[in-house]
């Protein structure tokens, strides 16, 4: 049984709820979340960075996307929890439908209104309406019986050395004021922890693999507060804000500093952000929009763009020393995909500028491959031998940059389909590094590139294309995204993008070659307008034994053997005579 369940259910008896919505993300609506806001985790025992659990006194459920399907069948047994599968987009109206057959009218439906932005909010409420539900924001189950849960992360601030953020507080400050203005508002509530930390040059490790603080930040032409707790911030730092006209105030005083503001000044929220606490608290006027700071963030300064490249060559070199270990040791059969994540971890920290991983790596050998967000545990982990498909999904956090990089190899004896499904997968990774495509594009445009050859033969994936890559921030970021959802958002120059298609044949293997891209500039006519095309920023080559050359045109052996060029030439200088031996032999010239 269940006793985190139950123990659910008891509170909500006592408080009179018939149902409550539990999200996996914190405050600040966050992707990656610290363990103190893992509410959903600990009630349902699933995992994942995408999910959304259900509770009534009868039946719970939880709803995820395709990335987790297997993931959460294996988490969930025994759980009281029903996976129930579903894509992002409309999750919340399946979620009602749901409810619908489960409670009845009048029933009150939950949820804890910090962990909800006020669009969801919102949308909840509708949905109650129109179901005849009664909705409640003030439910906050963990606060009284997760007896057990993790204090709130308080990691030291530290500043982002202008010599890698290429730009200063006061112009960013400036030009996010002058975007705030231009909405018609006198201020701004920021509440996403990555506009923060890229705001105020600062940064953190209260959230692993993503180095930033939970605060919030609010600003005006008068008045600059830096939510946050106080012993985050040493005195160095607090000089430093102060130089900015940046005041720091308690983390938990964010809602009485809104509630006691003038009611005659106006405020800008970002309702997909801000939760629906905060956007309560206020009672002046509000002007809603997404954020300024995403849009300004998104697009790299020249600064920064030489930080990834250079980042780039390091983590490339740390990939040669890690996957030459993996090939010459696999066939021993003494290591497993645990070890390859901490080999990783300790070729990667040789550079001085590396600040630890940013994301978990997936290392999935054979069937664990097709599990699109597995996560390898010391029960689970598989042993390596010297034959059958390894996939392995990694990054790095560097001051100058943050890497994102996936490629699958072979261990030995590849099969005829697996060489044919990789070179699909390959296909379509070059033809959408290759593409040019005209100013205003946006990435659902340029999806179908990337899926083309994998749709000929009746086949897809059920992840995105392409994220945004934050710099020394989330490997995950906006506005932009390269995915069949349609997105206002079009591709800008000095934008940063992954470019990673794949394939997952359950109980067999997985397959994903992601590189990261910059939009850079592409040809200008005078009859067509002008065009951007993409930087392939990453260093590593594509593993030659999988490509069936007998696929590919010419044009696409021509950009492989440029791109192991490429490779060649920037990682050879940081390589030894063995290392670059062994990659002289991964880039392959085909013919």
């Amino acid at each position: 049984m269940n006793t985190n369940l139950e123990k659910l259910r008891e509170l909500m008896r006592a408080k009179g709820v018939d149902a409550v919505i539990i999200p996996g993300t914190d405050p600040h609506q966050s992707e990656y979340v610290s363990d103190y806001w893992k509410f959903r985790d600990w009630v349902s025992g699933f995992t994942g960075s995408n999910g959304t659990a259900v509770v009534t006194l009868e039946n719970a459920s939880l709803w995820t996307d395709s990335r987790y399907f297997l993931q959460a069948e294996i988490e969930l047994e025994g759980s009281g929890f029903e996976l129930q599968k579903v894509e992002y987009r409309g999750e919340l109206q399946v979620i009602m439908q749901w409810l619908a057959r489960e409670i009845h009218e009048d029933d009150t439906l939950a949820v804890d209104g910090r962990l909800f932005s006020l669009m969801e909010a919102n949308r909840l409420e509708q949905l109650c309406g129109e179901n005849g539900f009664l909705f409640a924001t003030d439910f906050y189950p963990a606060d009284e019986i997760w007896k057990d849960r993790p204090a709130r992360p308080m990691t030291a601030a530290f500043i982002h050395a202008e010599e890698y953020a290429g730009e200063d507080v006061k112009s960013k400050l400036s030009r996010t004021m002058e975007k705030v203005e231009q909405s018609g508002a006198d201020s701004i509530l920021i509440t996403a922890l990555d506009e923060i930390a890229w705001l105020l040059n600062l940064r953190g490790s209260d959230v692993d693999f993503t180095p930033v603080l939970v605060a919030y930040f609010y600003m005006s032409n008068n008045d600059r507060v830096l939510f946050i707790d106080g012993d985050k911030v040493d005195k160095e730092v607090e000089r430093y804000l102060k130089d900015y006209n940046v005041r720091v105030r308690d983390y938990d005083d964010i809602e009485r500093f809104l509630y006691k503001r003038n009611v005659n000044d106006s405020i800008m929220l970002d309702p997909n952000k801000v939760s629906d606490t905060l956007g309560q608290a206020l009672e002046c006027d509000k002007v809603y929009g997404a954020s300024p700071v995403e849009a300004l963030k998104g697009i790299k300064n020249e600064v920064q763009i030489e930080g990834f490249r250079r980042a780039m060559e390091r983590d490339g070199a740390a990939l040669v020393r890690l996957f030459k270990w993996i090939e010459e040791t696999a066939p021993t059969g003494t290591i497993n995909e645990i070890d390859v994540w901490e080999r990783g971890k300790q070729e990667r920290a040789k550079s001085d500028l590396y600040r630890g991983d940013s994301f978990e790596m997936i290392c999935g050998y054979r069937a664990h491959g097709a599990i699109v967000h597995y996560s390898a545990t010391p029960e689970s982990a598989s042993t390596l031998h010297g034959e059958g498909l390894l996939l392995v999904d990694s990054g790095a956090q560097y001051l100058d940059g943050t890497t994102d990089i996936t490629r699958t190899v072979t261990l030995g004896n590849p099969t005829a389909q697996e060489k044919h499904d990789f070179t699909l997968v390959l296909k379509g990774h070059l033809a959408l590094s290759r593409a040019k495509f005209p100013v205003g594009t946006t990435g659902a445009h340029l999806d179908a590139f990337a899926r083309m050859p994998l749709w000929q033969e009746a086949m897809t994936y059920g992840h995105g294309t392409g994220h945004g890559l934050g710099h020394f921030l989330s490997c995950h970021e906006g506005p932009h995204s390269i995915r069949t959802n349609l997105s206002p958002v079009a591709l800008e120059l000095g934008m940063v993008t992954s470019n990673e298609p794949g394939l997952y044949k359950t109980g067999e293997y997985g397959i994903r070659t992601e590189n990261i891209l910059l939009v850079v500039e592409g040809p200008k006519t005078e009859d067509f307008g002008n065009f951007l095309e993409f930087e392939t920023l990453t260093l590593f080559p594509y593993d030659p034994r999988l490509i069936d050359v007998n696929m590919l045109t010419a044009e696409e052996i021509k950009q492989v053997n440029d791109y192991h060029a490429m490779v060649l030439e920037r990682l050879t200088p940081y390589l030894n005579e063995e290392e670059q031996a062994w990659l002289n032999e991964k880039c392959k010239h085909f013919s």
